[in-house]
């Protein structure tokens, strides 16, 4: 479910949290944060160091990675009060300010990658890889084929390999970001799906994820970022019978099941690669813990990271 409010200080508080938890694939999701710290502290340098920084940063996903490629006919990021804060006007970003792909550039060193759809006017901005992500998007199809589904976004990207437009080795020297936060369902529940049936179909969208995972390792990527689902249902949209109070228990029993198997998952195709290339950003402790403070999270950004990740 894509967000449709002003979330920019919201958005910025929640990476700091957030970035303390990159990196921490072997851990249950639901470890309280000191177990976290311990368990993440080997792996943290696997995503980035001084001596192996990421030549570039290639997003698949949707309205939290999405840097412009919606068109502006389906979505509402083309209009006010989209972009207020940056960069000053509307500009095909879901939020009033920066996404996750800005934030997330901006730790590994890196310019936001161009969107997709704007390739052809990107000259030298294409040196730092390519954002396919589509607001509103899945892994299976949302809106019929009017936004491309997660398959379709990579196979954009497999694509300009084949015309070796990218190379394998920028594949692996990179950084590879795919967000997922919650369409399908949202897609799932508006075509009449019921709550009971999401315990089969959840597992059909994780599964459908891994194949997405194991397809990008495959073209080269080493190292993968995958988020896990927020507490969607903290959404207005779902608290908003309760005047904003109360979140939906149900939602959020719905999403902790899709935590727990993407945990299993990433635990599977790490043994499965015997590597460390698949991490999660654990978007859900992250999104909760912002939600328990109300907001007064403050903090140094540059510092919080370098503490945490670097």
């Amino acid at each position: 479910m894509e967000p449709s409010f002003l979330f920019t200080s919201f958005f910025y508080s929640f990476l700091l949290l957030t970035s303390g938890y990159v990196g921490t694939q072997g851990s249950p999701l639901h470890h309280h944060h000191r177990h976290r710290h311990h368990h993440h502290h080997r792996e943290k340098h696997e995503i980035y160091d001084h001596t192996s920084k990421p030549t570039k940063l290639f997003v698949f996903g949707d309205s939290y990675a999405d840097t412009g490629n919606t068109r502006k006919s389906l979505g509402n990021s083309w209009k006010e009060p989209y972009g207020s804060t940056f960069p000053g006007k509307p500009a095909g970003r879901f939020s009033d300010g920066r996404v996750l792909t800005d934030y997330l550039a901006k730790f590994l060193g890196l310019k936001s990658p161009l969107a997709y759809t704007w390739m052809k006017l990107g000259g030298k901005k294409l040196r730092n890889g390519m954002n396919f992500a589509f607001g509103g998007s899945g892994v299976f199809n949302t809106l019929g084929d009017l936004l491309p589904n997660m398959t379709t976004q990579i196979d954009f990207f497999q694509k300009l390999m084949d015309d070796s437009f990218y190379t394998k080795w920028d594949l692996e020297s990179s950084v590879v970001l795919v967000a997922l936060a919650g369409n399908d369902y949202g897609a799932y529940v508006g075509n009449g799906g019921t709550i009971e049936g999401l315990q089969s179909f959840i597992p059909r969208v994780i599964n459908q994820l891994a194949v997405n995972l194991k397809r990008i390792h495959g073209l080269g990527a080493t190292k993968v970022i995958v988020t896990s689902l927020e507490p969607l249902g903290c959404l207005p949209r779902m608290t908003l019978l309760s005047s904003f109070q109360q979140c939906n228990t149900t939602q959020n029993l719905a999403v902790s099941y899709h935590n727990l198997l993407l945990q299993q998952t990433v635990d599977r195709l790490n043994n499965e690669t015997k590597s460390s290339t698949f991490f999660i950003l654990d978007l859900y402790t992250s999104f909760t813990t912002l939600l328990d403070q109300k907001g007064n999270y403050q903090g140094n950004f540059d510092l919080l990271l370098r503490e945490n990740i670097l």
